[in-house]
């Protein structure tokens, strides 16, 4: 009888959590509270934070920043500066938004997976795969995603990646409710396998809260600081160093810590990465608040030292590849689709066998046609990972995860042309005379709206430069045919490999 009981919970406990077969999108419960609940007045809000936000420099590789939650009207401004400073033509493939509970303790961190979350700006969809595989295979993140129905700090930051990113990635929401530095290591160690550049850190989290307008900025500097040291030990410090002060009125020096101890973790040793706070307010900085209980906040940036120095200097040297090189990325883009055809597993690579040349970092799109006919096109234009594996994965994303085409099936593959386009650095142009058809690929960005074309597209329709520009612009952009006369125009050098083992 006690084990018929125990496995009649176990199948409830199961049923609580792994409840993605039953879709329920998690409704918007800050819209109207912490920002407008209409459409058009947020977008306009937004419009007018990024505007007079305090901006960084245009050329950080950003892996991951902290920015506050609270209501616009006080944080908006700081959030936005943080937002800022992910370059326009950043692309990443997840975003990871962590976030403490402001609701509710339990020991360890909730993933939503049963839907996805709604905004008064639409639909932002999250990675249900890869909150899946945080679920099942990690018991710290085995708890129910009722943690995130009341929780404000995953959706107060969701308009800002709607308004800032024209192509939205996918993001993964994580609440955090325990604050047991053991079980905050252990999350970190889970979420590890995505800590790379591909993937963006959002880090959700106030400063201080209720001390005055003076102690505050005392107390959210010395915080910060602690941050942007890198180290943990110096964090965890810090906080207990800001408690026994007994600062009248101060009831955390930030209300996410467990959140930002994670990034710590997640960083810890890795001396390319390095930590910078690009802004601070609190709210007695707004008008619609008194200075004498406030709330912090700070918007802070981790970056990649030298991933643009490594891109650039390695993507000058990295378009020329032998015969054997070409063959040895075609046999890995064509067994990574096949093995995932024939038995839903990644192809494993014998790294050994990997000449140099193609662990350089670069960027690079894979494209399958089938009797002439665009069947899938998915790429990076940077990267800090070898071309090897870029072209891996970008061939299984371009055969099974672009979004314009059902999943490449095994009578399709066999029809299937394969097409690998090796990409450099991106260039902001100043005149469309630069532009050399056949060599660059054009990407061109307007406000929060971009689209790219590469290089050899041009070539294949005959097109002119203007053409080129214009289709782009129309097509990709949705800009409109002109768009690009008062447009960012951006060229990036492409190497096109053809496969020769047809």
């Amino acid at each position: 009888m006690q084990t018929a009981l125990i496995v009649l919970l176990s199948i409830f406990t199961i049923m609580e959590t792994f409840s993605q077969n039953i879709t329920t999108d998690r409704q918007p419960v800050a819209a109207g509270r912490f920002y407008p609940a209409n459409k058009d007045t947020l977008t306009n809000n937004l419009s007018l934070l990024f505007k007079n936000c305090k901006k960084s420099p245009d050329n950080w590789h950003v892996r991951a920043i902290i920015s506050p939650h609270a209501g616009y009207q006080f944080s908006g401004k700081t959030a936005a500066a943080a937002f800022s400073a992910i370059p326009k033509n950043a692309l990443y493939k997840n975003i990871f938004i962590i976030g403490s509970s402001h609701v509710m303790y339990f020991d360890g961190a909730s993933v939503y997976n049963c839907g996805d979350y709604i905004t008064p700006l639409g639909k932002v969809p999250v990675n249900k795969e890869v909150a899946n595989k945080l679920i099942l295979n990690n018991k710290v993140f085995n708890f129910p995603i009722n943690a995130h129905i009341q929780e404000h700090s995953i959706e107060n930051q969701l308009p800002f990646i709607q308004y800032y990113f024209k192509n939205i990635p996918t993001i993964i929401p994580v609440i955090i409710g325990t604050d047991d530095e053991n079980t905050v290591k252990k999350i970190a160690e889970a979420l590890r396998p995505w800590f790379t550049p591909e993937n963006l850190f959002v880090i959700s989290s106030d400063f201080s809260h209720y001390p005055s307008y003076k102690d505050a900025i005392e107390n959210d500097n010395l915080t910060a600081m602690s941050i942007v040291s890198g180290s943990p030990k110096t964090f965890l410090n810090t906080l207990s160093k800001n408690t026994a002060k007994q600062i009248p009125g101060l009831v955390t020096s930030m209300c996410g810590w467990t959140s930002g101890l994670t990034l710590l973790y997640l960083a810890e040793g890795n001396k390319n990465l390095e930590i910078k706070l690009v802004d601070y307010s609190n709210s007695g900085d707004s008008p619609d608040a008194g200075k004498n209980e406030v709330v912090g906040y700070n918007a802070i940036v981790m970056i990649d030292k030298n991933q643009n120095e490594v891109q650039v200097k390695d993507s000058e040297n990295s378009f020329t590849f032998t015969e054997k090189e070409k063959k040895q990325l075609f046999e890995i883009a064509k067994n990574s689709i096949q093995s995932k055809l024939n038995n839903g597993n990644k192809f494993v690579i014998d790294e050994k066998s990997i000449p140099e040349n193609l662990k350089k970092p670069l960027g690079a799109f894979v494209t399958l046609k089938i009797n002439g006919v665009l069947r899938g096109c998915i790429g990076r234009f940077i990267s800090s990972e070898p071309l090897y594996n870029v072209v891996q994965e970008s061939a299984i994303s371009s055969a099974f995860e672009d979004p314009r085409f059902p999943p490449l099936t095994k009578n399709e593959y066999k029809n299937t042309d394969i097409e690998i386009t090796v990409l450099g650095p991106l260039k902001k142009i100043k005149n469309i005379n630069e532009i050399v058809l056949g060599k660059h690929g054009i990407y061109i960005k307007k406000d929060n709206r971009a689209g790219t074309m590469l290089p050899q597209v041009a070539i294949e329709n005959g097109w002119t430069v203007e053409e080129f520009l214009g289709f782009t612009s129309r097509d990709k952009a949705g800009i409109g045919w002109d768009g690009w006369k008062d447009a960012e125009i951006f060229i990036y050098d492409g190497v096109v490999l053809e496969d020769n083992q047809k």
